[in-house]
């Protein structure tokens, strides 16, 4: 089939043209920042956009291709064509069951490949998945190389900080995520007074605010949603990533702040989620791993 003339446009090559970097697009506004980044630096892009998770809107001004995803065949192929040798995974996508990926030829063969990361959790898989990629002839980077402003910076972010029941909050939550992490469960809980309200599986963060607002303790001061990185996670793709949206399920939730592992974490719009936060008179407080910031608010 001939290439779509606005969106499928392979690239004229020279001599002086910059490498043209593909970005695999799932949802949310993070695969346009990173294309938004490297054509400022003078780079160029070409997007796949995954059919049922990227939105066109997004996407849109950059030359692009929505493909399903497990025509791996065809992404493969796309991405050849139009010069792109280093690749950036960005945008969350959610798991289908093997049942209904159809997976073209190359996409069986690939399926293969991976073995059994295709049934452990997200980080298994996505590992998996770059390695096959590398093994391919792509270099995958990681979205943070291309966002620095938008990676949460160690220390409170805004006018709001935490007391000491919520540092308390987030040691706790630290130890649960390091647990559920070394099973490749989640990035993610929430806790309050100690209690711990909810832990993030395979429905996402979204989920988990909704849910654990029921739960919460009238009584108790509010709880914190700890995210952070599973420990060894790979860090080129599914960093744990907060934004405007999540603010807003935190305050429905009644929950007092955020903590998330600074240096780890993408924030799609952190002017907004701090104004947002400040407002709404809850913390955002980027903590380090091992729980080497301070100790006292």
């Amino acid at each position: 089939m001939a290439p779509d003339p606005v969106t499928d446009q392979p690239p004229s090559h020279s001599r002086a043209s910059p490498p043209c970097i593909g970005i695999l697009a799932g949802g949310g506004p993070l695969p346009a920042q990173v294309a938004r980044s490297i054509t400022a630096a003078g780079g160029s892009v070409f997007i796949i956009g995954f059919e049922g998770f990227a939105d066109p809107d997004v996407i849109g001004p950059w030359p692009h291709r929505f493909i399903r995803l497990a025509a791996a065949g065809d992404i493969l192929a796309t991405l050849r064509q139009h010069g792109c040798r280093e690749l950036v995974l960005i945008g969350p996508v959610r798991r289908p069951s093997f049942a209904t990926l159809r997976p073209d030829a190359v996409g069986a063969r690939i399926l293969a490949r991976v073995g059994r990361a295709l049934f452990s959790g997200d980080d298994g898989l996505l590992g998996a998945i770059v390695r096959v990629l590398g093994e391919e002839g792509f270099v995958v980077r990681g979205a943070h190389e291309y966002l620095h402003a938008s990676v949460g910076r160690r220390g409170v972010m805004g006018r709001i900080h935490p007391d000491r029941v919520a540092l308390s909050d987030i040691a706790r939550g630290r130890r649960v995520v390091h647990a559920l992490g070394a099973l490749d469960i989640g990035q993610g809980c929430v806790v309050q007074d100690g209690l711990v309200l909810g832990v993030e599986a395979i429905e996402g963060t979204d989920e988990m605010l909704e849910r654990v607002g029921r739960y919460r303790q009238d009584g108790r001061p509010g709880g914190v949603l700890v995210k952070m990185m599973k420990p060894g996670q790979e860090r080129r793709a599914d960093l744990p990533t907060i934004g405007p949206e999540t603010i807003r399920r935190v305050v429905r939730a009644g929950l007092r702040g955020i903590a998330f592992e600074a240096g780890a974490t993408l924030m799609t719009d952190p002017e907004g989620c701090i104004a947002q936060a400040d407002e709404a008179g809850v913390f955002l407080v980027g903590i380090t791993a091992d729980g080497t910031e301070e100790s006292h608010p």
